[in-house]
């Protein structure tokens, strides 16, 4: 695995360095040599530190944040979070596969529209870019719980268009799978 440390408003010792880069390593087990981890450690204020842990691979994301007193006992706090996470998502995923999704269920309907539109663009505070990745629907849906937003973008490994899957308000989920119109 790639380690990456960046830091803001504080300097990374070696000695730290070093044992971030050994401690993430032991997740290796749970990746393939093309994941990557970015570890980022920053002063929070005077007394308070933060480490900030994402390792992505193939469109996983695991993502951890902690703060303290010590940036050594941070490293401690963040990589038993990051790895539940990695255990929750394998155990998720395999129970998703066994059931089998209805894909019926999941497809997107006008009546979860309920947004007003905008159409004044000054309004967009953010871009974000990312990298898609062909996923399944049970993949997607393994991606959005692991996640803590509303919504997953993938390429969809069925039909090879970009799709959204979503939670639905009173539960489940929807499939946002747009077409052009010619």
């Amino acid at each position: 695995m790639e380690v990456q440390i960046m830091s803001k408003n504080y300097t990374v010792s070696e000695k730290l360095s070093n044992i971030i880069k050994e401690k993430v390593n032991r997740l290796d087990r749970y990746f393939p040599e093309t994941a990557q981890a970015k570890v980022v450690c920053s002063r929070a204020n005077k007394d308070t530190f933060k480490l900030e842990l994402t390792i992505k691979d193939k469109g996983l994301l695991f993502r951890s944040e902690v703060m303290s007193d010590n940036m050594y006992q941070n490293i401690d706090l963040a990589l038993p979070k990051v790895e539940r996470q990695i255990k929750k998502y394998s155990t998720k995923l395999q129970d998703k596969l066994r059931k089998n999704v209805d894909l019926n269920e999941l497809m997107f309907n006008d009546d979860d529209l309920d947004f007003e539109i905008k159409p004044d663009e000054s309004l967009v505070d953010k871009v974000k870019n990312f990298n898609i990745y062909p996923l399944t629907v049970a993949e997607a849906i393994m991606e959005l719980e692991n996640s803590d937003h509303a919504f997953y973008v993938y390429l969809n490994n069925d039909n090879g268009r970009v799709n959204i899957i979503y939670k639905r308000r009173y539960g489940g989920y929807g499939i946002i799978d747009p077409t052009i119109e010619e």
